[in-house]
């Protein structure tokens, strides 16, 4: 008797598996690169606020609105009095302020409310490696810094353009000036979204990541003041270093010369530094995107 009570069970179903109707997934899978462009669209879209609540609209197309109003002023201004009365690149450098507050804002939005949620391991179950995330995020956030500065320069442009008295020679010229504004407004967004991005990931608490993005630009900013007064002329040129703000004029003084300078007596000087100032630049880009790729193999992990 107990060895066939013990057949019995043996022979009994462990389990039943039910049909509830799931089917396989039979259609193309798009792979890595689509995740990568779907992760990017969708940071552009957080960075302006798309797809969420009105509130979260309220700041960023706040800012854009008044760079767009700058913008539209100067071209009214110009068609007025038929002289420019700022380059494009020097409407970068005015704007650069608005731009601070914008990373400090976008930036905590884009990674730090993921790092909170806990959504990162959903991220990375799919064909998504880490440094996609990181580089997804990183690109839409400098795609819309550069919109943020390159767009009202094109408002300027057309105005510039349907007011100009010298026909397609001064749209031409018009154009050959606007080029070297929308590269250095490229190299702002650069820089600003690789430092930005960086900050804002190491906490999860968006509160906390403003604050110290706005903190790593504006805190750095009296140290320059600092180094502007010391008795050494070195000094004084290579003070623009200490901050990221200054650093990026200081490449845009020696890349641009006349078109940031022109009508500007207080513009900093930086000499005879301005390779220093360059390599300083690429060397800040690199080392804060490396930082970041670094981070999140960390929290991966």
């Amino acid at each position: 008797m107990p060895e066939q009570s013990t057949a019995a069970v043996r022979q009994t179903p462990a389990g039943v598996i039910h049909d509830i109707g799931y089917q396989r997934y039979e259609g193309v899978r798009l792979g890595r690169r689509h995740v990568f462009g779907a992760l990017y669209l969708h940071g552009l879209r957080t960075a302006f606020g798309f797809g969420r609540s009105a509130k979260a609209k309220i700041f960023p197309w706040l800012v854009v609105g008044i760079v767009a109003l700058v913008a539209v002023a100067l071209a009214a201004i110009r068609s007025q009095i038929g002289e420019p009365v700022a380059t494009y690149a020097q409407f970068a450098d005015a704007m650069s302020w608005l731009v601070i507050f914008f990373v400090a804002v976008v930036a905590p939005e884009l990674v730090s409310r993921d790092l909170r949620s806990g959504v990162l391991p959903l991220y990375f179950s799919r064909p998504l490696p880490r440094s996609d995330y990181a580089l997804a995020k990183l690109l839409a956030l400098v795609t819309a810094l550069w919109l943020l500065l390159g767009g009202p320069q094109l408002l300027m442009f057309l105005g510039a353009a349907f007011t100009t008295k010298q026909g397609m020679r001064g749209v031409w010229n018009e154009l050959l000036d606007l080029l070297p504004g929308l590269l250095y407004a490229g190299l702002w967004a650069v820089v600003f979204a690789s430092v930005g991005l960086l900050v804002a990931s190491l906490t999860g608490k968006r509160a906390f990541a403003a604050g110290g993005v706005v903190a790593v630009f504006l805190m750095t900013t009296p140290i320059v003041g600092v180094l502007s007064i010391l008795p050494s002329h070195t000094a004084n040129e290579l003070a623009g270093l200490a901050s990221p703000s200054t650093l990026v004029q200081g490449v845009g003084i020696w890349s641009l010369g006349d078109l940031l300078v022109e009508g500007d007596p207080g513009e900093m000087m930086i000499g005879g530094f301005g390779p220093v100032y360059a390599l300083a630049a690429v060397l800040l880009i690199t080392g804060a995107t490396a930082l970041l790729l670094a981070r999140y193999r960390k929290v991966a992990s």
